[in-house]
């Protein structure tokens, strides 16, 4: 069966996180969603750990719940920050970790409290190499799951311009066989990744990384699994080649917030090209321009885009999953009638419309009709617009997010200017 699953995000206790992030929360938000499968975030973190021990029940091996959501599912992840100098530069890499159980997720808690402060953050930071990272995580459980997160970020990933390396096992040395997937971020998306045959081994997930409950799913991915799936079930589901991720679920990444090059202090930004024009410097303060996900993976692709098939990439006998575009529906609401997606009236819109169907259900799944049952008319066009790609774009960089519009020519004059 489908099983809607968003891995990676973080508790109240990490930084700049809403105060909302509670599991009762989560669940509320994964089930208006359309999510059965959701990650806790943060274990590493003591209070926050003390909290999933007493609240959580375990429904299969490694598959847990609360009792007010039955029908959404957790599993134990966090993500961790290894901050270290490596061949002469500074590395930062963040790493998505899922544990097989409490129990196991409560031992590697207790050896990285040899490594770092976990009160400090949810998302702690470590002195150590993503490999040596490793060493330890593997050293507890070899069931435990590693996923380098947003690869491409500039600042915190494995392949970041300021932060990454260029080679996957420069990265992970002896462990790169143990890496299963990679995640791809809001600024990139698989087709992106897939130009990489150093990827060709690992699979490819998305997941919202969301700091606050409303942005749940915002990028997922879509697992095809039992009714009963545990934890094992789960992980092997990961492993390339088994054909069990069905399809992401993605931002467009001009919307992500790395997707171009620029300086968000001097509001410039620049395709690749135009960056390389400019020597890679800022034409305002003439320092070193931020480059971003599009132009790092023009520099390490060896595959062109024009190659790739449209919907997937063939190698052997694997067959590359596929992707579907969205836009949260709360920012297809705040488009149609121009308005701040903060509003009272766009939430008023999304309220009623998550109460009538699931939102996953909304963006993907319904028809015309069915999509004019639950939402308004002008709101059930801007949908059918997004899913066929009728959107101008606007690309994110350096820090700030790109915006996704829907063309105007796609909903109704009189409704899209009715306010």
């Amino acid at each position: 069966m489908k099983i809607f699953a968003d891995l990676h995000l973080h508790s109240r206790y990490s930084r700049a996180t809403s105060k909302d992030m509670t599991l009762e929360n989560l669940a509320d938000w994964a089930a208006k969603k359309g999510l059965q499968l959701v990650g806790t975030g943060d274990f590493t973190h003591p209070i926050w750990f003390s909290e999933l021990s007493s609240q959580l029940q375990e429904k299969r091996a490694g598959i847990y719940f609360i009792p007010q959501y039955q029908t959404v599912n957790f599993v134990l992840s966090a993500e961790i920050s290894a901050i270290y100098s490596d061949k002469g530069k500074m590395r930062r890499i963040h790493l998505i970790v899922l544990a097989p159980s409490l129990e196991k997720a409560k031992i590697l808690n207790q050896k990285l409290a040899g490594f770092g402060n976990l009160y400090a953050d949810g998302r702690p930071v470590f002195g150590l190499s993503a490999e040596k990272l490793c060493e330890a995580i593997f050293s507890v459980d070899q069931d435990f799951v590693v996923i380098p997160a947003h690869i491409w970020t500039p600042w915190f990933s494995l392949f970041g311009s300021n932060s990454g390396y260029d080679s996957f096992f420069d990265c992970f040395g002896n462990f790169s066989e143990k890496i299963l997937a990679i995640e791809t971020g809001l600024s990139s998306d698989p087709a992106m990744n897939w130009r990489l045959s150093q990827l060709d081994e690992k699979s490819i997930v998305s997941f919202s990384d969301s700091h606050s409950p409303i942005n749940l799913g915002r990028e997922a991915t879509v697992f095809d699994l039992s009714a009963d799936f545990d934890y094992l079930e789960l992980k092997s589901a990961l492993h390339m080649g088994n054909n069990k991720i069905l399809f992401t679920i993605e931002f467009f990444p001009e919307e992500g917030k790395y997707h171009y090059d620029g300086h968000r202090n001097c509001g410039v930004s620049f395709s690749p090209k135009e960056a390389k024009k400019l020597n890679f410097l800022c034409p305002k303060c003439r320092r070193p321009l931020t480059i971003g996900v599009l132009n790092r993976v023009e520099q390490l692709a060896d595959r062109e885009a024009e190659n790739l098939e449209i919907n997937h990439f063939i190698k052997g006998k694997a067959k590359r999953p596929g992707f579907v575009f969205a836009v949260p529906l709360i920012e297809i609401i705040a488009d149609v009638y121009n308005q701040n997606k903060n509003s009272s009236f766009v939430k008023k819109i999304y309220d009623d419309t998550l109460s009538k169907a699931k939102e996953f259900e909304i963006l993907l799944d319904f028809n015309e009709m069915e999509l004019k049952q639950v939402c308004p008319k002008e709101v059930a066009e801007g949908i059918l617009a997004v899913r066929r790609g009728e959107v101008e774009k606007i690309a994110g960089f350096d820090g700030q997010y790109g915006i996704i519009k829907i063309k105007k020519t796609s909903i109704t004059e009189t409704q899209a200017s009715l306010f």
